[in-house]
This record gives C-alpha cells, sequence and structure tokens, in this order.
C-alpha cells in the first residue's frame, strides 16, 4: 500500500475518534430528554408533533407498552408504503409514468424497509418514480435508523435504572433522534454530495447525446437526499440500481471521495452509540425517578423489563 492510502487510513480513524465524544455527548443529551443548541429551532417543530398526536413526551412507558407501540408504527409505516407502491401509477412525481409495484414486490420492499434491511430487488431508476423513492424509501431510511437507535436507548435504560416505572417513551425517542440527530446529519452530509456532484432534483430525466452521436436517456432524481440518510442510517437501498457504485452516488475526482466520506458516515453512528453506551453502563447516565443508577451487579430481570417495584406495563 502506498503512503497515501496509509495516510488516508490515519485521517480516517482520527476524524471518527474526534468525533466519537462530542457526538456520543450529544446522543446522550437527547437519550436524557435535555435541550441541545437545536432546540432553539426545531423545539417548537417537536412539540408541534406530540400536540398533533395527541403525545405526552414525559409519559413512561413499561417495556411491554414501548415494543407494542414500535411494533405498531412499523405495520402501519409497512402499509402505508405498500398501498404508495401498489398505487405509484397514479401518484405525483411520476414523470416517467411508472406503473404500480407488483403485490409480492412491493410487500417485499415495504417490510425490508421497514426492518432497515433494505433488500433491493429491483432497479430503482427503472423501477419506482421520485415520489415512491421519497415517500416509500428516504422516509423510512430515517424511521428504521431511528428506531434501532431508539431500543438502543430501552436498553440502555433498562441496565442504568435499578427502580423504574418505565424505560422511556417510544415516540419522545423516536421524534428526538430524527429531529436533533439524523435530520441535521443529514442534511449537512446531503449538502455535501450536492457540492461534489449529486443530483438533488424534481426531474426525472435528462437526455443526453454520446461521443457516437447516439441519444441516450439519463435517469435523474433527489438522490443526494436519500443517499445522505442511506449511507447515515446504514440502510442499503440506494436510488440507483448499482448503489454507490453508480456515478451519480459516486461521482467526485476532485474533492474528498464520497465513498470515504460515506465510509466515515456509516461508522460514525456505531461509535457515537458505543460512546453513550460507556456512560450508562458507568452509572453515570439517566438515573431512576428516585435517583439510583444501577451497580456494576444489575438485577438481570431488567433485561426482561422487569423491575423491583410495581410500574405500568
Amino acid at each position: 500500500m502506498v503512503w497515501q492510502g496509509w495516510t488516508l487510513i490515519a485521517l480516517f480513524v482520527a476524524i471518527l475518534a474526534a468525533l466519537a465524544k462530542p457526538m456520543g455527548m450529544w446522543l446522550f443529551a437527547l437519550y436524557e430528554g435535555r435541550r441541545t443548541p437545536l432546540h432553539r429551532v426545531l423545539g417548537p417543530v417537536e412539540n408541534g408533533f406530540y400536540r398533533l398526536a395527541g403525545i405526552d413526551p414525559n409519559a413512561e412507558q413499561g417495556w411491554r407498552r414501548y415494543t407494542v407501540h414500535m411494533l405498531l408504527f412499523q405495520l402501519i409505516a409497512a402499509l402505508l408504503t405498500y398501498l404508495a407502491l401498489r398505487a405509484q401509477g397514479g401518484l405525483p412525481f411520476n414523470g416517467r409514468a411508472m406503473a404500480g409495484v407488483g403485490a409480492d414486490g412491493a410487500m417485499n420492499t415495504a417490510i425490508a424497509f421497514v426492518t432497515n434491511t433494505n433488500w433491493q430487488w429491483y432497479s430503482g431508476e427503472a423501477t419506482l418514480s421520485n415520489f415512491s423513492q421519497m415517500f416509500g424509501l428516504t422516509i423510512h431510511n430515517f424511521l428504521s435508523a431511528a428506531t434501532g437507535i431508539a431500543i438502543a436507548f430501552a436498553l440502555f435504560r433498562g441496565f442504568a435504572r435499578r427502580q423504574a416505572s418505565g424505560i422511556g417513551n417510544f415516540w419522545a425517542d423516536m421524534t428526538r433522534i430524527t429531529l436533533y440527530l439524523l435530520l441535521p446529519v443529514s442534511i449537512v452530509y446531503a449538502i455535501y454530495l450536492i457540492l461534489s456532484g449529486v443530483p438533488q432534483t424534481f426531474a426525472t430525466s435528462v437526455d443526453a447525446t454520446t461521443l457516437e452521436g447516439i441519444k441516450q436517456t439519463i435517469a435523474l432524481g433527489p438522490v443526494a437526499s436519500q443517499e445522505a440518510i442511506k449511507m447515515l442510517g446504514t440502510n442499503g437501498g440506494g436510488f440507483f440500481n448499482a448503489n454507490s457504485a453508480h456515478p451519480f452516488e459516486n461521482p467526485s475526482a476532485d474533492q474528498p471521495r464520497p465513498d470515504a466520506v460515506d465510509l466515515l458516515d456509516r461508522r460514525r453512528v456505531d461509535l457515537v452509540l458505543r460512546q453513550g453506551g460507556k456512560r450508562h453502563a458507568s452509572g453515570l447516565g439517566d438515573p431512576c425517578r428516585d435517583g439510583d443508577p444501577v451497580p456494576r451487579g444489575h438485577d438481570s430481570r431488567l433485561l426482561a423489563g422487569g423491575s423491583r417495584q410495581p410500574g405500568p406495563p
């Protein structure tokens, strides 16, 4: 390996290590429900969601209720995606007049993106409209990643609390993770991708003439926004069939390589969760209602949602 390769690896590790603690502290603040600098701008949006949905973000949920709400949310999200894919032909932002996806393909895609497995049996540019890419896939890239982090939050609370009536509120966790972590980072990353040459447009295609004089139709769409959360949320299922091997998802040769930034983006959330987990394991984070954090010899019943005091399910 040449020296440039070793330099890139060292730089990658250094940046990742430098980001771990500050982003871990940011994630820990969301875990505890504390304010962040973004609350000045996004706080009214968060509170608006709660009022619209009739949710009390301070209401603790036991492990059963937390799980049921999570599963119901995923079920409804999968159903909406299935219906959107089936009805694709009659929905907006379908400039290439894509037909609706078949029942088996729509079900496969809906389940895959809800569960963050993102199995991509189709060629995105030849099968899905811009609406399906945005509503059916990009939204799930946010929500499935947020669900995974929310479940990690609930697990951390199960370890960190000795006596507690619940493990948090699923809706509050989902909203805060999406609004204050995934969305801001994705916006910044999407802007970088756009500057690197990744398309971000509602146009469905552009016609070009090759050097041989052959006319070619090149697929376009809101690629940067989907690529950003795809990498941040460790999702699969890119806008194009070739995913990040496609030049519109990884285009630039005169800027820091998007694929290297993609890798950094993927590993960042993993390391941040570990950093946050260290605080919980050390007994520093999220004391329970009576201020008594769990010692290292924690009650194993908390893994199953049990508590030493009676509380709501």
